[in-house]
This record gives C-alpha cells, structure tokens and sequence, in this order.
C-alpha cells in the first residue's frame, strides 16, 4: 500500500464489514458500562480515529472483521458509498471522545454513560439492522447542499441512484 493510499477510506465499501464493526462498538461500548471499565474507552476513541483518518487500515476491529469474521462468513460483501461512513465514523468519533473527556477527564460520570450509552444504541442498530444514523444524516446534508457536489455524485452513483440531493 503506498503513502496516499493508506490514509483513504474505501469508496465503495462493504456493508457487511461496517456492520461487524458496528457490532464490536456496540459489545466494546456495552462492556464498558455493563462492567464499569471506563479504562477501556480510549481503545473505542483510537478505533473511531483510525477509521476516520485511514478506513480500516489501522483499525483493529476492522481488521479483525476483514481478515477474519468476513472469511469465516463466506466473505459476503454488500457495496456501499464510503462517505457516508466516513461521516458516521466521525460522529462517532466526537461521541465516543466525549464520553471519554466527560468520564475520565471531568469525572462527569453520568454524562460519559449516557453518551456511551447513546453510541451503543446506534451501534446496535446499526449492526443488528444496518441503519446507520450518520448515513441517515450525511443523506440529509446532502439534500441540503453541505456536502460537495462531487461527494454527493460519487454517493449517488452507488447507493442513491434514483435521488437527487440538489
């Protein structure tokens, strides 16, 4: 892989393995707040940020859905626009940080479980029924005109042929 290609994220991508992923933020997160491991939290923000700055590159969850459970499932792959997860990544990313900052940092408790709690939730819908809120959200600001146009191509070629964001 060479220098560029490390740090981009994969257009299209394969819905199966973001939605393994997903279930993995979703047992990580559970985990952490079922058994009280606030410890752990910033192994959940590093993958967030490794998926947002390189796809699943340095990512060991997404690693470990590509290499093995993928394999082990037949290797399914469903292709999906990639920019849209990337911005669920993202808001993942602020939402998981947050509940770091707010758990760890400011001794904020309650506030880092419920926004742990929040992205647990949506993990799990994510994983169990592939509705992923972000997308939902990048779909709208596309509507809206605040992604470029060029995204808003790129995503409307794969997944959304019959809408038109503008």
């Amino acid at each position: 892989m060479r220098g560029k290609e490390v740090f981009r994220y994969p257009h299209p991508t394969n819905e199966v393995t973001a939605r393994l992923v997903a279930g993995m933020v979703a047992l990580l997160g559970g985990g952490i707040l079922v058994f009280d491991l606030p410890g752990l939290l910033p192994l959940l923000v590093f993958g967030f940020a490794a998926r947002v700055v390189a796809g699943p590159t340095f990512s060991p969850m997404a690693q470990l859905a590509r290499r093995v459970l993928l394999p082990a499932l037949g290797n399914p792959h469903r292709p999906t626009a990639g920019p849209p997860k990337r911005f669920a990544q993202g808001i993942g990313l602020v939402v998981s940080g947050s509940a770091m900052i707010s758990w760890l940092a400011l001794g904020q408790v309650a506030v880092g479980r419920g926004l742990l709690g929040v992205l647990v939730l949506f993990a799990t819908l994510e994983a169990a029924l592939g509705f992923c809120a972000g997308c939902v959200v990048f779909r709208r600001l596309m509507r809206w005109g605040w992604i470029p146009q060029e995204t808003c191509e790129r995503c409307n070629n794969l997944t959304f042929p019959a809408r038109n964001p503008a």
